[in-house]
């Protein structure tokens, strides 16, 4: 069924560049916060409880004033010199608008049916000019009531739960709609506290005795004037993010899209025929850096194979010349003169063509087993064990006049080789010993660091030092006049290479021959 889906949306899909894409993502990073503030409940919560917060301390220092200015209070414990930490009772905050419910306004309270007790009558007395001075910095309202919840004024405030909470020794806050409020800006709707007030009722403790009430309201800081108050900050984090997406963006730039351009753009010149690899961008990704690199390698390779393949068709050019212009001319030679030549010119003309034709037949057969071992691929898995293959190599090209000795130890491990290619290559090494006139040769293999050495040593003439460089070149060969095509080392060092093995020539000794094969050990 994805299946199916992805076909379905893949026709629609549009192509997009990688610089699209990254601006796209960096667009919708740097969009998020404005997002959030779209759902601006979490700061205006925290603004209420900023409030309840100030109500709070302010509601402490009072009840703490009342306390000790109530008739009989005992005088204060002085504070320890190392107070435990039981000591500090530090007040949270409770309210949240999300969860807690909002109250309607607070009603019409009714008249006690007595006064306000003289004790607290007293206590408000005392605390009032600074209730009064209180209030002109916070904007809180704060009422003392006595330990029946009366005020002054003889108003019944017991029936609200907040001081029913507050009678019972518990502080308590609730959220209560604001009667007196009235919007002033047009997305006001968008602010849940805007309506509300908030009312803190804290107990006066004499002595654990609840004797009074002290109740605070005020309404939050509102959500825009928050906001406003807060211009500098909201301004520098949208300064800080618009840099921040800048910087993004010309690192992404430096750092991705333009190398990756550069990049598309030379290997369309290298696809071309032409150009040069550009140098790898410092400020690229390391990701990038490694594409240059292994980009900077495949040129490198197709430029070789290029040259390879320029010098191998102008090789095979120049081999198969040579035969056909012999047969070429063989057959005007017969076209114009068959009739007067004797049986004998005629058998030798015609020799000379089987000859020719029989090396062009060669040389296809062998350029077939090069192209074959160039394109061949590593198999997976394979084990192979040198005593076998060099075994059936070595009796295939043993003569009587030409010996090969075996030196393998017994505890050899196997390689990853496949048998066919080692004993193809043993085989293209011992003939070429034997016609090139040793009498005698040896197979001898090492365990080193890793791999298996198998080393093909004789006692013949051995390579000229000139010929050395070229002697794995195709066409190269020093035997052309008897027959030979100089593929056969070409073709058993490509076989090996199929398999991740080497085939080099060493030093000699004693005038002869000696190639070193080295060969990956099977895991």
């Amino acid at each position: 069924m994805i299946e199916r889906l992805k076909d379905l949306v893949a026709p629609l899909w549009p192509k997009l560049r990688l610089r699209t894409i990254l601006f796209a993502v960096l667009v919708f990073a740097a969009a998020m916060p404005a997002i959030g503030a779209i759902a601006l409940r979490v700061y205006e919560n925290t603004l209420v409880r900023q409030t309840e917060a100030e109500l709070v301390a302010q509601g402490a220092a009072l009840t703490a004033l009342a306390a000790l200015s109530w008739p009989g209070a005992p005088p204060p414990a002085p504070r320890p010199e190392d107070p435990p930490e039981s000591y500090f009772r530090p007040e949270g905050t409770t309210i949240d608008l999300s969860r807690d419910p909002v109250l309607p306004e607070r009603p019409d309270l009714p008249a006690a049916t007595r006064p306000a007790q003289p004790e607290a009558a007293g206590v408000i007395a005392v605390i009032d000019p600074v209730i009064e001075r209180t209030t002109r910095t916070t904007l809180a309202s704060a009422v003392v009531l006595d330990a029946g919840g009366v005020d002054r004024d003889g108003d019944d405030y017991a029936g609200l739960p907040e001081v029913a909470a507050a009678l019972a020794g518990r502080p308590r806050t609730v959220l209560r709609v604001n009667g007196d409020y009235r919007p002033r800006y047009r997305f006001e709707w968008l602010s849940k506290a805007s309506g509300i007030r908030l009312h803190h009722a804290r107990p006066i403790l004499v002595d654990g005795q609840v004797k009074g009430v002290v109740l605070l309201s005020r309404s939050p800081r509102a959500l825009f004037r928050g906001l406003y108050e807060d211009r500098g900050k909201f301004g520098l984090a949208a300064v800080v993010i618009l840099g921040v997406v800048a910087l993004m963006a010309g690192l992404i730039s430096r750092g991705v899209t333009r190398p990756i351009e550069t990049l598309s753009a030379a290997s369309r010149r290298v696809a071309e025929g032409g150009g040069a690899v550009p140098r790898t961008p410092r400020t690229a990704a390391v990701e990038i850096r490694e594409l240059y690199a292994d980009f900077r390698a495949m040129a490198a390779r197709i430029e070789r194979r290029s040259g390879y393949l320029r010098d191998f068709a102008a090789a095979v050019s120049h081999e198969f010349k040579t035969p056909l212009a012999g047969i070429t001319g063989a057959v005007e030679l017969l076209q114009d003169h068959f009739e007067t030549m004797s049986p004998e010119e005629r058998r030798r003309f015609l020799d000379n063509i089987a000859g020719d034709a029989d090396r062009l037949s060669q040389l296809v057969t062998r350029l077939l087993d090069l192209a074959r071992a160039d394109m061949a691929s590593p198999e997976a898995g394979v084990a192979t064990g040198l005593a076998e293959p060099v075994r059936r190599a070595v009796d295939g090209q043993s003569r009587t006049d030409f010996a090969v000795t075996i030196d393998l130890p017994p505890d050899l491990p196997p390689v990853a080789v496949p048998a066919a290619t080692l004993e193809s290559v043993l085989a293209v090494l011992l003939q070429n010993a034997r016609q090139a006139g040793a009498r005698h040769a040896a197979v001898a293999a090492i365990q080193t660091d890793g791999v298996v050495e198998l080393a093909v040593s004789d006692d013949g003439p051995g390579v000229p030092q000139a010929d050395r460089e070229r002697l794995f070149e195709p066409f190269f060969t020093s035997r052309r006049a008897t027959g030979g095509t100089g593929l056969g080392l070409p073709i058993a060092r490509s076989l090996l290479a199929a398999s991740h093995a080497s085939l080099d020539l060493a030093e000699g000794g004693q005038g002869g021959a000696r190639f070193r094969m080295v060969l990956p050990r099977a895991d």
